[in-house]
C-alpha cells in the first residue's frame, strides 16, 4: 500500500509551496534554468491569467512522511475541446522524484480530476498549453534550455512511460552558430529573391513607435497561420495582449520581421534573447530588482537567440514565403551581433520546416515528447 497522500494546495502557504517545489527537484542540476515566478503563478491558477477565462485548472501535490515529493496539473482546455471535439484534457507542470509510486498516484490524480469533467483521454505535459512552454525532454540533456523551452531530469520519461502513456507527437530544436548562415542563405538567396519578386512581396521590421499595434499584428498572423497546425488552439484577444505586453520590454525590433502584400502582412518572423542565464542569475525572481537585470545591456543577452516563430498565412504556405523571411533574417543577426541562434520548437508532422532546417545544416540539438493516455 503506497504511502503517498495527494492533496490539493488550498492556503497561500501551501500554493507558495507548490510554486516553489521545482527549486527541491533540481537543486544540483547545473543545467536547470528557474520558472519566472510571476508567470508560474499565473498559468498555475495561482493568480489572474487570461487563459483562464474560459479554461480550468485543478493543482495537486504529493506528501510522504511529512515531505512534498511531487505536483501535478490537471488542465481542461475548453478551447481545445471546442475546436476538435476529441474528448482531450492535459496534464503539466509535472515535478517528482524519482519514485513509480509518487508518480502513479500525482498522475491518477490528473486522470480521476479529468474523468470527472468528461475528458477521455489525458495528454501532456502542457504547461498549460501549446501557446506556453510543452513537451517532456527526452533527449538532449547536456545544455540549459534556450528561452521559453522546458528541461527536465531524465528520469521523467520513465516515470511517464510506465504509467502507460503512448507518444503522440514528438518536437525538435534545431541549433546553429552564426558562421553557418552565410553558406546556408547563400543556398537559398537566388529562390528567395525569386519568391520575393514574384509575389512582390515587402519585408519590414517592427515599428518601434507603433509597437503594440505591430505586435498584436505579429500574433494575429500567428494565430490564423497555425490554423492547421497539430494541437494549435488560438490565443484570445486578451491573452494575445497580454502576450504583447510581456514581451514588448524582451523583444529586438530589428529581429522581428513582417513579410506584406499591397501593405497586407501576410507572414512573420521573430527571435528573442537567450534571457535564460539572465534569469537564473535573478533566481526567477524579477522583484525587485530582477526585472532591471534581466533587460539591462540587451545586447550582452543578444549573442544567442531563440527563433521562435516564422509564420506564413494558410494561402500562402506553399509560395516560400517562409524562406523569403528566414533569408531577410540573416543580416539583422549577424548586424546584432549573434553567435548562436536556436528554431524551436518544431513538429515531427511539420515535415516542411523539418526538411528546410535538415538541409540548411542545422543540427538537431534536442528532442520533445507529448505524450496520451486513453483514460
Amino acid at each position: 500500500m503506497s504511502d503517498v497522500t495527494i492533496l490539493e494546495p488550498r492556503t497561500r502557504a501551501e500554493k507558495k509551496r507548490v510554486l516553489l517545489y521545482p527549486w527541491e527537484i533540481y537543486k544540483n542540476d547545473p543545467y536547470w534554468i528557474p520558472p519566472i515566478l510571476l508567470q508560474d503563478k499565473g498559468l498555475l491558477g495561482f493568480a489572474s491569467d487570461p487563459f483562464y477565462d474560459v479554461n480550468r485548472i485543478q493543482t495537486f501535490y504529493a506528501m510522504r512522511n511529512g515531505e512534498m515529493v511531487g505536483r501535478i496539473a490537471a488542465i481542461l482546455n475548453q478551447g481545445h475541446l471546442d475546436r476538435y471535439h476529441d474528448g482531450v484534457g492535459f496534464f503539466g507542470f509535472f515535478e517528482a522524484i524519482d519514485d513509480q509510486n509518487v508518480a502513479n498516484a500525482l498522475f491518477d490524480a490528473a486522470k480521476d480530476w479529468l474523468k470527472s469533467q468528461g475528458v477521455v483521454t489525458m495528454r501532456g505535459p502542457m504547461n498549460p498549453s501549446m501557446n506556453h512552454t510543452v513537451g517532456l525532454l527526452i533527449d538532449g540533456f547536456d545544455a540549459s534550455p534556450f528561452f521559453m523551452m522546458t528541461y527536465n531530469p531524465p528520469y521523467y520519461q520513465k516515470l511517464v512511460e510506465n504509467y502507460g502513456f503512448e507518444k503522440a507527437q514528438d518536437m525538435y530544436s534545431f541549433w546553429g552558430k552564426i558562421d553557418m548562415l552565410p553558406k546556408i542563405r547563400k543556398r537559398f538567396l537566388h529562390t528567395a529573391e525569386a519568391i520575393q519578386e514574384r509575389f512582390n512581396v515587402t519585408v519590414r521590421p517592427l515599428n518601434k513607435r507603433r509597437f503594440r499595434d505591430d505586435y498584436e499584428m505579429f500574433l494575429d498572423v500567428y494565430n490564423r497561420s497555425l490554423t492547421n497546425t497539430w494541437g494549435f488552439v488560438p490565443m484570445s484577444e486578451r491573452e494575445i495582449k497580454q502576450t504583447a505586453s510581456s514581451l514588448k520590454l524582451l523583444m529586438i525590433p530589428e529581429l522581428a520581421l513582417a513579410a506584406e502584400i499591397d501593405g497586407k502582412p501576410v507572414g512573420a518572423t521573430f527571435c528573442l534573447p537567450d534571457y535564460n542565464p539572465r534569469i537564473k542569475a535573478i533566481n526567477g525572481r524579477l522583484f525587485p530588482f530582477g526585472f532591471l537585470k534581466l533587460l539591462r545591456k540587451r545586447e550582452e543577452a543578444i549573442k544567442r537567440i531563440r527563433v521562435i516563430s516564422t509564420n506564413v498565412l494558410p494561402e500562402y504556405q506553399m509560395s516560400g514565403l517562409g524562406l523569403v523571411l528566414l533569408n531577410a533574417i540573416v543580416p539583422k543577426a549577424v548586424e546584432c551581433g549573434v553567435q548562436e541562434a536556436e528554431f524551436s520548437w518544431v513538429l515531427e508532422s511539420n515535415q516542411f520546416s523539418r526538411g528546410s532546417l535538415e538541409k540548411g545544416g542545422a543540427i538537431c540539438n534536442k528532442t520533445y515528447r507529448v505524450y496520451d493516455k486513453s483514460l
